[in-house]
């Protein structure tokens, strides 16, 4: 592990002088992922600042109904909550399927969405890696592919000596329930107070494959925004894995179906970022809810998937795989007469 400085500063504020004003710096809040990539050599930063009691482990009402899940709050304990269970099933049920009980515990609601790829080539350092060290290549691409990415990728294989290819797929549970759920991530930088909705948190990997969000150097998640939900709405998070203990999405489908019918549904597992549905959503606009259309909007979402040829047979059964797991969830919040 490369030596690093480290600080506890006395105030957010502080934290983001301290982070922006080092080029190499990073936040720690649970450290669930950074410590790993830190001993993985992964992560090498000059300083690491500790932010995990500076910004607020509250979970607090919005006048307008919503949800103020504060950045230090713990994964367990929003999975725990009430409120959440009770309004918004997908996001418990989403954390629930993350991690261990033992990980959940120390994992926050500001460091979860900011997880890195688990793709085994960018954890090993002997291996290149676009997003590691941009311009060395992309080592997936031909090779182990079975959990990369189907939905955002070039139309044609990419060019692996690229340095904006990328195919890894963005871990987190909590950040695909979040994106379905249309919540607002509140941000403190340098130039001071933002909100980011959190479908455009994340980006494709474009031009700089390293850059997983939008997020400035030295900007810092303070909290994330549930916003109310019509009475009724139903929500459901499914995740299908290799094995079910604690193992990262093959496929994961976060849906959202409020009482007039209109369906929310972000995707997990197939993209460099959690994958709001959009295509499907417009597809399904102004149509009555039925397994029928269902299947047909997904269709239209998935026309520009593309699968990856790999040592391991590829990932191209990941497509179908997605149809399925899409209509099971819905299928498990409509109305009895459309089921």
């Amino acid at each position: 592990m490369k030596p690093f400085a480290y600080a506890r500063p006395g105030d957010v504020a502080e934290a983001v002088r301290d982070v922006a004003a080092e080029p190499n710096a990073v936040f720690l809040a649970g450290g669930t992922n950074l410590v790993d990539h830190l001993r993985l050599g992964v992560a090498r930063p000059d300083l690491v600042v500790d932010v995990r009691t500076l910004t607020s482990r509250e979970v607090t009402d919005l006048p307008d109904g919503g949800l103020r899940l504060g950045a230090a709050s713990t994964n367990s304990q929003v999975a725990a909550d009430p409120r959440v269970r009770e309004r918004w099933p997908v996001l418990a049920q989403a954390l629930l399927a993350g991690a261990t009980g033992q990980l959940r515990n120390m994992a926050t609601t500001g460091g979860n969405p900011l997880q890195r790829t688990r793709c085994v080539y960018f954890q090993d350092v002997t291996t290149p890696c676009n997003k590691r060290e941009p311009g060395s290549g992309c080592s997936a691409v031909g090779g182990y592919t079975r959990y990369h990415a189907v939905l955002g990728t070039p139309a044609a294989l990419p060019d692996p000596t690229a340095p904006e290819t990328c195919i890894a797929t963005h871990p987190s549970d909590m950040a695909v329930a979040l994106a379905a759920l249309d919540a607002q991530v509140r941000v403190l930088g340098p130039a001071g107070e933002r909100t980011v909705p959190f479908p455009e948190l994340h980006r494709l990997p474009g031009d700089d494959p390293s850059r997983d969000t939008v997020l400035e150097h030295g900007e810092l998640i303070t909290a994330i925004d549930l916003p109310a939900l019509p009475a009724g709405t139903r929500s459901a998070y499914r995740k299908v894995r290799d094995r079910a203990s604690y193992a990262f999405a093959l496929v994961s489908v976060a849906a959202v179906v409020t009482p007039d019918g209109e369906l929310r549904l972000a995707l997990g597992g197939v993209a460099h970022r959690p994958w709001r549905a959009t295509r499907a959503e417009e597809v399904l606009r102004g149509q009555q809810l039925t397994q029928d259309a269902v299947r047909g909007a997904i269709a239209a979402e998935l026309a520009a998937a593309q699968p990856q040829p790999g040592i391991d047979s590829g990932n191209g059964f990941k497509i179908p795989l997605v149809a399925r797991t899409v209509l099971a969830t819905v299928r498990g919040l409509l109305p009895e007469e459309h089921s």
